[in-house]
């Protein structure tokens, strides 16, 4: 192990000209994202409740009249069948995610970025940092507080005061032309207050964001919309947002903003003691060169195959998964932009990204992220029940695809994406929150209840069988791909096939004893099994006759692989077998950065090191990282996106230590690039904390169990069984790994 020690932040020795570079703090609620040039410094505000109407129809579509008929033309071979069941309407985008507006600090031009430049972002505290030419900006957003706390300052006693312009300014990319803006400045013993409402066109609803302006010395005056401050020596705003209907009372805000304190310090300490305790849970540790951990994020980014890129990237990843949680979870672009037009809506895409964005917070000790994820879940469930009616005609629950946190409807669907048939969500979605029980040892009577509303759907919809007296899955569906020679709707989609079982099971396990849990567990045993297709690859429909399509970024087939434990290679040697063939016939389609570390969390449960260092190869070698190291969804920085950037430390955790409720794998993947490193205090879903380093000759895990039981060990030179007892360390070295 090197000396120096992995560097818990980033930093450039120049503006950010773009806004995708500036660098980002959240608290789950509000974001900020801090860009510009040292004259001009703009902090661009979000919150997760921004979504802007669009005149969608948010119903589900009403078919279950005529579900009947579509499943006896697709039992009957019709393999078009699904394409005509929609009720007509074309495809809907979710309410797209936008900014609220940026806030604009401006100091009188002269010179350049000074050779003193620095802007950084310290993980540990959230804080956003700026210096140049005698002044200091800070910018973090509080978890104890929910407000953006901005503070300049003058560096030097004896330097001369701030001067400075300040306005709220709508003018972002992509801002409706038909937007209503109204500005509101008024002079306060404090300062000043600002305010900015905007009303989305062609409604009621607006957004309003209101600042507290704080003053230390010098003379504030108004400069509509905003205000000219002269000679100040320090000067600290305090931002929220608000998505509302008719008008905010901007005075009642103003007073609740005056009632927080105004010395900056205090402010920043009731912020970290929430937020520095979540991110130093878990460090990693690669043994990387110290004068690479030195340099800034964008030169190190161009240096892929070094370890202190890996040790950044997985200290950034849970540091703006952590910002970005809260009242929910993580969107597509985390919780910022910087831009009206936001791909995919920014909205939560239910399929893929939004798990894989979350995948690490029960190993990574996030239950913030999990929580947020669970109140996502917990709001929408009425709307899922209305899709479970209206589509199946079934009670229970059916979870859409795409969702903007305002609306759980299936309304995102049309021929070529018929997402409203996806049946597999409801169990994707609670698998989080069933991992986040296990690992800590509690049963939320919340997710238990849903996981029966899961198992409900599948009671009322399983109603068909094969020749062999198999359940089917009809209609089925696997995101986002279809058969060669078929439609998209299809029959018994191995993602449907592992959800069914897993829904009941789990479910049957969550409510014992009563007589659905005996029902449930003979509904999964009569599910067909997963076929192995003439390549020897796990088919991605196991009905007989359709014929894969291996060129896709999606890996839905392998649910059973990852996240689930269906499928394995000590369990289930021959499916696992079938599915690293799978795996190896996938292609990369359109080089998603989430099809490629996908792939790479199902390639570290196959025990794949090679294939889990190619895929990280794939991202880490394809420009994927803004000098923000937020990522983007394509190669060369293409679409802001934070598929990446979120799931590479659940990548990193999962070739180190994997864990199930009786089971616990070390090292299972790792790469030969990376011979030594610890990772430390990483949980498992059986109770235990965990450290874990490792050198070329041995490796030495420390187990900290929180509960007693027996658990199997799995390493690369065998099996044995462990017992641990709640509160008593056990020290593991392992001499060949």
């Amino acid at each position: 192990m090197t000396a120096s020690a992995p560097v818990h932040g980033t930093w450039e020795p120049r503006p950010a000209t773009r806004w995708e570079d500036g660098f980002l703090s959240g608290n789950g609620r509000h974001g900020a994202l801090v860009f510009g040039d040292p004259h001009a410094e703009r902090v661009v505000v979000t919150h997760h409740t921004l979504v802007r109407p669009n005149g969608r129809d948010d119903r589900p579509p009403q078919l279950a009249g005529e579900l009947p008929a579509l499943q006896d033309r697709l039992l009957a071979g019709d393999t078009t069948a699904a394409e005509d069941f929609t009720d007509g309407r074309p495809l809907q985008w979710v309410q797209p995610f936008h900014p609220a507006f940026q806030i604009r600090v401006a100091r009188p031009p002269g010179g350049g970025a000074g050779a003193d430049y620095r802007r950084d972002v310290d993980f540990t505290t959230g804080v956003v940092s700026t210096t140049c030419a005698g002044r200091t900006s800070r910018v973090f957003v509080s978890r104890a507080d929910d407000v953006v706390v901005q503070h300049v300052v003058v560096q030097h006693v004896d330097g001369p005061g701030l001067t400075l312009d300040i306005d709220l300014d709508p003018r972002l990319p992509g801002a409706p032309a038909g937007l209503g803006v109204g500005h509101g400045a008024v002079l306060t013993p404090e300062g000043a207050l600002l305010s900015l409402r905007a009303r989305y066109p062609d409604s009621d609803r607006a957004c309003t964001g209101v600042t507290q302006v704080v003053v230390t010395g010098g003379t504030t005056t108004l400069a509509p919309p905003g205000l000219h401050i002269e000679g100040a020596r320090s000067v600290l705003l305090l931002t929220r947002v608000h998505r509302h209907h008719g008008e905010l009372d901007v005075a009642a805000e103003g007073r609740a903003l005056r009632e927080l304190p105004t010395a900056y310090d205090d402010l920043l300490d009731r912020h970290a003691a929430l937020h520095r305790t979540a991110y130093e849970r878990v460090t990693l540790d690669l043994a990387a060169d110290p004068g690479e951990r030195s340099l800034p994020g964008s030169e190190l980014l161009k240096r892929p195959h070094s370890a202190a890129l890996l040790e950044r990237l997985f200290a950034a990843g849970r540091y703006h998964l952590l910002s970005a949680s809260g009242l929910f979870p993580p969107r597509l672009s985390g919780l910022w932009t910087g831009d009206w037009n936001t791909a995919w809506s920014g909205g939560f895409t239910n399929d893929a990204n939004l798990n894989l964005q979350i995948s690490s917070a029960p190993a990574a000790a996030l239950p913030e992220v999990t929580e947020a994820h669970a109140n996502l879940v917990h709001r929408l469930l009425p709307d899922w029940r209305d899709n479970a009616r209206a589509i199946f005609g079934t009670r229970g629950v059916v979870a859409p695809a795409h969702t903007d946190g305002e609306s759980g409807h299936s309304y995102h669907f049309n021929r070529e994406y018929p997402l409203h048939l996806w049946t597999a969500g409801a169990d994707w979605l609670l698998k989080p929150l069933v991992d986040h029980d296990e690992t800590h040892g509690t049963r939320d009577p919340r997710t238990a209840a849903a996981l029966a509303e899961a198992a409900l759907f599948y009671e009322d919809f399983l109603t068909r069988t094969d020749e062999d007296g198999h359940l089917v899955v009809v209609p089925s569906y696997s995101p986002e791909n279809r058969p060669a020679n078929a439609g998209w709707g299809t029959i018994n989609a191995a993602m449907d096939l592992s959800a069914a079982r897993h829904a009941l099971r789990t479910a049957a396990a969550h409510h014992p004893g009563i007589p659905d849990a005996a029902r449930w567990h003979a509904l999964a045993d009569r599910l067909p099994p997963h076929r192995v297709n003439e390549d020897g690859a796990l088919a991605e429909w196991a009905r007989p006759g359709l014929t894969d399509s291996y060129d896709h970024r999606h890996l839905s087939h392998l649910y059973g692989v990852w996240p689930l434990d269906e499928i394995n290679p000590y369990d289930t040697p021959g499916l696992a077998t079938a599915a690293h063939r799978a795996l190896e016939l996938r292609g990369a389609e359109n080089d998603s950065a989430h099809g490629h570390l996908h792939h790479a969390l199902i390639a570290a449960r196959l025990r794949d090191a090679d294939r889990v260092a190619h895929a990280l190869g794939r991202v880490l070698e394809g420009d994927f990282f803004h000098a923000s190291l937020m990522s983007a969804h394509y190669p060369g920085r293409d679409v802001y996106n934070a598929d990446a950037a979120h799931t590479l430390p659940a990548v990193l955790i999962e070739m180190l230590v994997q864990s199930a409720p009786d089971r616990l794998v070390l090292l299972p993947a790792l790469p030969a690039a990376h011979p030594e490193g610890a990772l430390r205090g990483v949980r498992t879903r059986f109770g235990a904390e965990l450290d874990l380093t490792w050198t070329r000759e041995r490796a030495t895990a420390v187990i900290r169990p929180g509960r007693t039981r027996r658990v199997e060990l799995r390493t690369s030179s065998g099996t044995r069984s462990l017992h641990l007892v709640a509160g008593e360390d056990l020290v593991l070295t392992l001499r060949a790994w």
